[in-house]
């Protein structure tokens, strides 16, 4: 694993760093101790601080996960907020139905992560490639080539799976049902409905 922010110094030590030094004063230690104190101080230091950042990455939620839902009787796909996620059949990442200019983003709001560098990760359950599509300047994550999407009507609250089976935007809303490359789950009628345009929030 590549770790960043190390600095490295090429070239040759000052003599006094690696040659021992007559001491100041009798009974006083060789300046030299000092600098092997202060490698090793170094040595303990680093492994630490990496030790640290792999404890506080692993602390990090998944980008996806799953949950138990009673509306659609199966274990769920959730993101990192614990919410429902949701894909619009028949939309791929290269063949997109819901588009911000139509304000598709007010009622279903992207998964997405804070920028290209950050890798989506999920839990197990969640089966599919995990992908990125940038898009409207945010990065959008995606699973099996579907974009990801969650449901302002869900009102920002887990178990909530209020988006199911609304046709609109050129498809049908799906939510995304874990365990499963593609939505098994039993869809309710179709149902034709103007969704809610207040922004969504979390």
């Amino acid at each position: 694993m590549a770790v960043e922010g190390v600095l490295e110094v090429d070239g040759p030590q000052p003599e006094g760093d690696s040659m021992p030094l007559r001491p100041i004063a009798e009974g006083q230690p060789a300046l030299t101790l000092r600098w092997a104190r202060r490698v090793a101080v170094l040595l303990v230091a680093v492994p630490a601080t990496a030790a640290l950042a792999v404890i506080a990455a692993a602390k990090s939620p998944a980008t996806l996960g799953t949950a138990k839902n009673a509306t659609i009787g199966r274990a769920i796909v959730v993101d990192a907020h614990g919410l429902t996620v949701y894909e619009l059949r028949p939309e791929t990442a290269h063949h997109l139905l819901c588009r911000k200019a139509t304000g598709c983003f007010l009622s279903w709001p992207p998964v997405r992560v804070a920028s290209a560098r950050t890798k989506p990760t999920a839990v197990r359950g969640v089966r599919g490639r995990l992908g990125i599509l940038r898009r409207n300047g945010i990065f959008q994550v995606t699973l099996g080539g579907r974009p990801l999407y969650r449901f302002a009507g869900d009102a920002s609250r887990r178990g909530m799976a209020n988006g199911q089976g609304i046709h609109s935007f050129g498809g049908i809303w799906h939510v995304v049902v874990a365990g499963s490359t593609t939505n098994t789950s039993s869809t309710p009628p179709t149902r034709a409905t103007t969704p809610p345009t207040t922004p969504y929030k979390y």
